[in-house]
């Protein structure tokens, strides 16, 4: 997959990167768990503008730079991130200068690092009724009528249309030319029409825009022949570049003709970066899905088996994560200092920068409102004008609800209706002002979720620095430890027998226990300068009951290792992917006095940990997007 020029970005961001033609799970518990988010890189959508992400340009250039919108951004300071656990010297690197400088594989339930290495189709998915009784459907369509099909299924402009005459016209024949252009050309929808008394079957493109108007969503998968002794689940493995895993889901269920939920899977996955995954989908042939690698951009597929089961969110062991850290000034000392810290100690488990959102109004901000039942403010926070660039249609929304406060007036200034805006000013318009809490209703659970866990995570992260400010790295009594499930408050002889690595804290909820030193005392003070009572969790809408969570406060990786590598051409990837191995593509090889130095890294993490606060205590910088952009501007300056 080639890669063009690189645009400046930060530790969430990304270059552009093409694919050559031939692309929270988070539940409130109702007992109070072990923290077991399903992904190490934060939730699905972080903040309320991401679902604009990758829509069609508006015409509009916004004339603000990234740096300009990131003036206003969070700093680790603003989320309680304050504390480092080694001592070593930092130095500086640029992290994710491109998004290929970012790769993530899951590991799986069996404890295996997850890989694309294998297109072909299992032997039993080639098993088809009536094999012998008809046509191979490559015979059906003529060369010129697979030629146009190619052009349409492939062509810039999506709303043109390939007409087939049916000669000899059954309906045993019409069938068989519609599952022909369907099964060899994914992505195409057909149809039957008459024209002066002759039958056509006319196939167009299922993304194009009067196709979508035509054609209803479907309630279910069409019904083919599935054999009895294969497995109902399709199990494969899914590599994406520069996307996250629901906007992949999406893509593959357009082109399959599938609601989105027909597929599952273990946890979701970054979106800048490369990253590796098991999915699963219901019904849906390996064969189908393998005649997906001719059109799809930034994505494959393949490891293709059958399976009785689905995959489950949170079933995953964790990830392992491939980094390069471009530009690095630590000397090979200050390196493996570093490296060998986090391989033997580790790092505080914080919750990363992702967490929070990117833009002026922090998440954590609307989650308190909601925990404190303030809807006029949650309404407020969510649709005022902000400070800091934003789409142009998203500044004349904010200016007309100021203006007016007139949802359906606001609403008119969206191009699309789906973003957290969109979906508010939607409720309001159905339900009124005076209904706010079922107006917010209308945005996807996961993402309303989202601003309460935000607001426990940043609880967490500050009471976590004060714990190690307080007593280091050494247990102490009054501390919290597992036993199962259960947390156990640890006497000071106890402390004596345990490590750091035992220790847990809270997320704040009704179904917690706290510290029993002064540290944990400091949960209820907090809560309470928010307006909280930590011993009044549960909320009049059940959805924002929290129950809390037990989060250990370091996290040792596994399989750590690195490198320091010279290169001279920094437009080149400098790790060798599952997709460029499968292409027979060489390995990349570096220059041992080349002029630029970089830090290749690699190591796994268990569910629910950021492998950018492992990256953060290894450079010892602020990794948020305002912090990166800064440096990445200066270096490029």
């Amino acid at each position: 997959m080639a890669e063009v020029e690189p645009v400046l970005v930060a530790v969430l961001a990304g270059e552009k990167r093409g694919c050559p033609e031939d692309e929270e799970k988070d539940t409130p518990s109702k007992k109070p768990r072990v923290e077991s988010d399903q992904e190490n890189e934060g939730l699905p959508h972080q903040d309320e503008e991401e679902c604009l992400e990758g829509e069609a340009n508006d015409g509009e250039e916004d004339g603000e730079t990234f740096a300009d919108m990131m003036k206003h951004g969070l700093t680790e300071l603003d989320v309680g991130i304050l504390k480092y656990v080694s001592d070593h010297e930092g130095f500086s690197g640029i992290l994710k200068e491109r998004y290929s400088d970012f790769v993530v594989h899951e590991i799986n339930k069996q404890g295996k690092i997850v890989h694309l290495d294998d297109l072909t189709i299992p032997a039993d998915a080639e098993e088809v009724p009536e094999a012998l009784e008809q046509p191979n459907e490559s015979d059906i369509l003529t060369e010129e009528q697979k030629k146009q099909l190619g052009e349409l299924q492939l062509f810039k402009n999506k709303e043109g249309s390939v007409s087939i005459e049916v000669i000899d016209d059954t309906k045993e024949k019409r069938t068989l030319v519609h599952k022909a252009i369907k099964t060899q050309f994914p992505g195409l929808e057909t149809k039957t029409e008459e024209k002066d008394g002759q039958k056509f079957i006319v196939a167009y493109h299922t993304a194009g825009k009067k196709a979508l108007a035509e054609v209803k969503t479907a309630t279910a998968p069409r019904k083919h022949f599935w054999p009895k002794n294969r497995g109902s689940f399709c199990h494969l493995v899914l590599y994406k570049e520069n996307k996250d895993t629901m906007d992949a889901i999406n893509v593959l269920s357009k082109f399959l003709r599938l609601r989105p939920n027909m597929f599952s899977y273990m946890g979701t996955k970054d979106k800048r970066a490369i990253t590796v995954q098991e999915i699963a989908v219901l019904k849906i042939t390996a064969e189908r899905l393998a005649h997906l690698n001719k059109c799809l951009i930034n994505l494959k597929v393949g490891n293709f088996c059958y399976k009785n089961h689905p995959l489950k969110l949170g079933e995953l062991q964790g990830n392992h994560f491939t980094v390069v850290i471009r530009n690095i000034s630590g000397t090979d000392e200050q390196v493996h200092q570093a490296l060998t810290s986090l391989k033997q100690t580790g790092f505080i488990n914080y919750y990363g920068m992702q967490r929070f959102g990117t833009t002026a109004v922090p998440t954590q901000q609307v989650g308190r409102a909601i925990l404190r039942n303030d809807w006029n403010e949650v309404m407020d926070l969510i649709l005022k004008p902000r400070p800091g660039a934003e789409k142009e249609f998203l500044v004349r929304c904010r200016e007309e609800w100021a203006k007016t406060q007139d949802p359906e007036a606001a609403l008119k200034k969206l191009p699309n209706k789906r973003c957290v805006e969109g979906q508010l000013l939607r409720g309001l318009s159905m339900y009124g002002k005076k209904n706010i809490v079922t107006a917010f209703g209308l945005i996807p659970r996961n993402n309303r979720l989202m601003y309460i866990h935000s607001y426990q995570s940043v609880v967490w992260n500050t009471m976590v620095s004060r714990r190690i400010e307080a007593f280091g790295l050494k247990p102490t009594g009054g501390d919290l430890v597992l036993k199962g499930t259960t947390a156990h408050v640890l006497s000071a002889e106890e402390a004596e027998s345990h490590s750091i690595h035992d220790i847990v804290m809270p997320l704040p909820g009704f179904d917690v226990i706290y510290p029993t030193h002064h540290v944990g005392k400091g949960y209820r003070e907090l809560l309470a300068a928010d307006g909280l009572d930590i011993d009044n969790m549960r909320h009049k809408v059940k959805d924002y009951s929290l129950a809390g969570a037990y989060r250990r406060i370091l996290i040792r990786p596994s399989d750590v290792s690195w490198e320091v590598i010279h290169y001279d051409d920094p437009r080149i990837s400098l790790v060798h992917t599952d997709f460029e191995k499968l292409e027979n593509k060489p390995a990349p090889v570096f220059n041992k006095e080349g002029k630029y130095r970089a830090l290749r890294m690699e190591f796994s993490l268990p569910p629910s940990t950021y492998a950018t606060m492992a990256i953060r205590e290894v450079l010892k910088l602020d990794t948020s997007i305002k912090k990166q952009t800064q440096l990445n501007t200066t270096w490029f300056n």
